[in-house]
């Protein structure tokens, strides 16, 4: 017995140390209930005032979840295959090929748009017979709202995927954690005004904000709002630019380093 407790109390410091020395991993346990509260607390603080506002516009909550999954499968389009090659220790045998940093980052970009349209194509299609509502109806404004988030998606993906360059494997969960930490901010349920005046301008610098605001113009006002487009569209070309900057300095940091052959380890 008294064997058995040493060798489970080995075990229980072994897991200690590794979230010890991988701070992604010890945010991560209180991550998630704090955005659920922020979310739902924001949800349910809009709710409580705007109920018959949002029964008027029908599909408007499903509408939003759907161009909300657009933005977080566009995002694991890129983490996971790149993981992938991580899982297999598969990275450093790419770049023996002829292949580029930079050809990597356009086939992620090419699967991510690939899975996005099976993934959501199939949700918003059983939406039509299950719910009688049709994200289609949204028109042409539909392909502004799906390019604009889906760039967004790439950025946030290529900027995790060089995180996992620089920390290693240990950095995977902010695939999943990194893009519902925007979620409260985007406005996705309710309009941004809802939030608190302080937390205005940090929704503002997000792209996925000015979508869901456009989104509910052309449902409810029936309207497309080309300024919210142009704005969101020029945050997603800076966001671009910047995560593609990263992810090139981390996979050269990474291969100076020799990181580039074990950083599946």
């Amino acid at each position: 017995m008294r064997e058995s407790l040493v060798r489970i109390t080995a075990m229980v410091l072994r897991y200690v140390y590794l979230m010890r020395h991988s701070w992604p991993r010890v945010v991560e346990l209180a991550y998630w209930p704090t955005v659920q509260m922020i979310l739902w607390g924001f949800i349910n603080q809009f709710l409580a005032t705007n109920s018959s506002w949002v029964a008027q516009a029908a599909g408007l909550l499903i509408g939003a979840i759907l161009l909300w999954d657009v933005l977080f499968r566009g995002q694991l389009g890129v983490s996971l295959p790149f993981f992938e090659e991580l899982y297999s220790r598969n990275l450093g045998h790419l770049f023996v090929s002829p292949l580029r940093p930079m050809e990597l980052v356009g086939s992620l970009l090419v699967i991510s748009l690939l899975r996005t349209l099976i993934g959501v194509g199939t949700a918003a299609l059983l939406a039509i017979p299950l719910y009688h509502y049709s994200v289609f109806t949204l028109g042409i404004p539909l392909l502004a709202f799906f390019s604009t988030l889906l760039i967004m998606a790439w950025a946030v993906g290529l900027v995790i995927a060089a995180l996992v360059l620089r920390y290693g494997l240990g950095a995977e969960s902010l695939a999943w954690a990194v893009i519902f930490a925007v979620m409260p901010f985007s406005g996705v349920f309710y309009p941004i005004d809802t939030l608190p005046s302080w937390l205005q301008p940090v929704s503002w610098c997000l792209p996925s904000s000015y979508v869901f605001e456009g989104m509910r113009a052309v449902v409810i006002e029936q309207r497309f709002d080309w300024r919210l487009f142009l704005q969101g569209a020029a945050l997603d070309v800076v966001y671009l630019l910047v995560s593609v900057t990263l992810f090139q300095y981390a996979f050269q940091a990474a291969r100076r380093s020799g990181r580039l052959l074990h950083v599946g380890e």
